[in-house]
């Protein structure tokens, strides 16, 4: 009786492990992985963005995040104050997170801390606490190339900016490692590695970290000392396209998480139109000389310095009387501009500034980068063609008027502007002949002698061409007579152009406010010390190249 009842156990326990072992074999292995096999990513490291001389923009920074298995924690009855106190959080909000969440099996505790922070949370050995490594995006620059390069969430994802547009290109690919855990969760020893992480790339941009300092520096104080609401400053590479600083105040450090306000991080240079007052007129006057019925000693009379038109009255500053349209940019003359512009065929008028780019869709491909307006030709009134020729009625960024002076630098020639390195320029279009950009860049230079409105704007041994702009605010629906946008937009070495400066300074309302006053010493700052950056020489002064063009004999810069 004892034999068979040792048989039959023996034959229980037989039948048992053949149950275990074959027919439920699948079962409990794949229990068994569940319970002990864990699939942990691997994060991959985002590219780098640098300037076009190779200096980090914005670099990943390796760090780490602890974060607990609450169920294990629950199950095992320890306490987190240990880690609380370690990581200076509160021991009583951490355990009520982590009993509102007993049943999952991942909660953050903390992110982004060092490693060795992380090291010492795992010293304590608590069950149920564990690491895992992340990465954080750093901005060397700071707030000087902020409002550019944008900034990256939590995770590592571009949400603005640079980092937003060609995320999928800094983006990596994560990979994935299998471990063995122990009965408390924590990782014991590497099994094997699903996918290698796949670091993203590199982006080269066009911009010159040197002078985007230089712009930034400079926009800040001329903001602060005029009591500006804001500012924006863009400069161009004419001969690439390339955008090698833009910088806009107020500013914000990406550095600092506390500082991600929309008022603050947003690109005004891309994002904010305004209307460009008299700086709009270079590209009326482009207009007239390809139409053949003006050049740049054609007479206009601008009388006693007023012209009514459809019950509107357009002023000049003082009586001009007759002058020639070389003159009417160098005193910038509103009715002077009015009546060359209300020449032209309306049609025609909108084919050339359309042709700039004025009134088109933004095509830098900047995130959130608004289109500039200008009412097609078809609902134009005489009145609100002369209020076009000054620069009411039509709307631009920054970005965009720095674009319309980049083609008449480029021989007429018009083409986006790029935020990425580029040995040469994209075909662009041509917008009017190259002869009438060269006529027209001579002419500009006159605005910056002693005789015109942007003297502040002149280089010494450097000709520069340009145009100054003052126009009222348009605020709740009506123009403020106190506030204004003062620009200056220009080019150097007027000839052979290589830069393209736009400033726009935003409600100055420390005493000055015309664009000559507020914006040229900007640009005079920016322009020359770029030049010298780039060891672009000098050129004949500007005056000699003025004289030259007013008393008919041409002349080359």
């Amino acid at each position: 009786m004892v034999a068979v009842f040792f048989l039959l156990v023996a034959g229980a326990l037989f039948a048992r492990a053949v149950d275990l072992q074959v027919f439920k074999h699948t079962f409990f292995v794949s229990t068994a992985a569940r319970q002990h096999l864990r699939t942990v990513k691997l994060p991959a490291h985002r590219g780098m963005i640098l300037d076009r001389n190779g200096q980090p923009l914005a670099i990943s920074t390796p760090l780490v995040a602890v974060w607990v298995n609450p169920s294990v924690i629950a199950g095992s009855h320890v306490s987190l104050a240990p880690v609380a106190k370690q990581l200076d959080l509160d021991p009583e909000v951490l355990a009520r997170d982590v009993r509102a969440h007993a049943k999952g099996a991942f909660l953050y505790v903390k992110r982004a801390l060092p490693p060795a922070k992380g090291r010492k949370v795992m010293a304590l050995g608590i069950p149920g606490v564990h690491l895992k490594r992340e990465y954080h995006r750093y901005y060397p620059a700071g707030a000087v190339a902020a409002q550019v390069i944008g900034f990256t969430n939590i995770d590592d994802q571009g949400q603005y900016g640079l980092e937003l547009e060609y995320n999928q290109w800094l983006d990596g690919k994560d990979g994935a490692m299998q471990v063995v855990t122990s009965a408390t969760g924590r990782p014991v020893e590497s099994d094997r590695i699903i996918a290698r992480p796949q670091p993203g790339k590199d982006l080269v941009t066009s911009l010159d970290m040197r002078i985007q300092f230089l712009a930034y520096r400079a926009l800040k104080h001329a903001v602060d000392k005029q009591d500006a609401s804001s500012g924006s400053i863009v400069v161009l590479d004419v001969r690439t396209g390339g955008v090698l600083a833009m910088t806009n105040q107020p500013g914000y450090n990406p550095n600092v998480r506390s500082e991600l306000k929309a008022s603050l991080y947003r690109n005004r240079a891309v994002t904010d139109l305004f209307e460009p007052g008299s700086s709009f007129k270079p590209f009326i006057v482009a207009a007239a000389l390809t139409s053949g019925k003006w050049t740049p000693q054609s007479k206009v009379n601008t009388g006693n310095g007023t012209f009514t038109i459809g019950g509107y009255t357009v002023h000049d500053d003082y009586q001009l009387g007759v002058i020639t349209v070389t003159e009417l940019l160098e005193k910038s003359s509103n009715v002077g501009a009015a009546k060359v512009a209300l020449s032209l065929p309306s049609d025609y008028l909108y084919r050339i500034l359309s042709g700039f780019g004025f009134g088109q869709p933004d095509a830098s491909g900047f995130p959130g980068a608004a289109d500039g307006k200008m009412p097609f030709y078809g609902s134009w009134q005489p009145v609100e063609q002369a209020a076009i020729s000054r620069g009411y009625g039509v709307s631009v960024t920054a970005l965009e008027l720095a674009e319309g002076y980049m083609a008449i630098a480029d021989g007429g020639v018009a083409r986006p502007a790029t935020f990425l390195e580029r040995d040469h320029a994209p075909p662009g279009v041509r917008v009017v002949p190259a002869q009438v950009a060269s006529e027209l860049r001579r002419m500009l230079t006159t605005v910056v002698t002693p005789e015109g409105t942007g003297t502040l704007a002149q280089i010494d041994n450097y000709t520069v061409a340009g145009k100054t702009g003052t126009a009222h605010l348009y605020i709740d629906g009506e123009y403020s007579p106190r506030l204004y946008n003062s620009v200056f937009v220009g080019m150097a070495p007027a000839r052979d152009p290589r830069l393209v400066v736009a400033v726009v300074i935003r409600a100055a309302s420390n005493g000055k406010y015309f664009g000559g006053q507020v914006a040229a010493p900007v640009f005079r700052q920016v322009m020359s010390a770029s030049l010298r950056l780039l060891d672009i020489p000098p050129r004949r002064p500007v005056q000699a190249l003025a004289d030259a063009d007013k008393t008919g004999n041409g002349g080359s810069s």
